[in-house]
């Protein structure tokens, strides 16, 4: 089972990734930096607390484990 930490970690190595995407994709869209950066944050934010609890809820699932 990932520890707290560990799954806090991967979480923000892949918001920092996905958020980059977002805002650069909000950025071509629209042409606004500012629209850019606050879209990629707000969804960012938003992302990462969702994915985290996800992974919690995962991490106790026996989905799949051998007896």
């Amino acid at each position: 089972m990932d520890s707290h930490y560990k799954t806090l970690a991967k979480t923000i190595s892949w918001r920092i990734l996905a958020t980059l995407i977002t805002g650069t994709i909000a950025w071509l869209i629209t042409g606004e930096t500012a629209i850019g950066i606050t879209i990629g944050l707000a969804d960012s934010l938003i992302k990462m607390l969702i994915y985290y609890g996800h992974e919690r809820v995962w991490t106790h699932s026996n989905l799949g484990n051998k007896k």
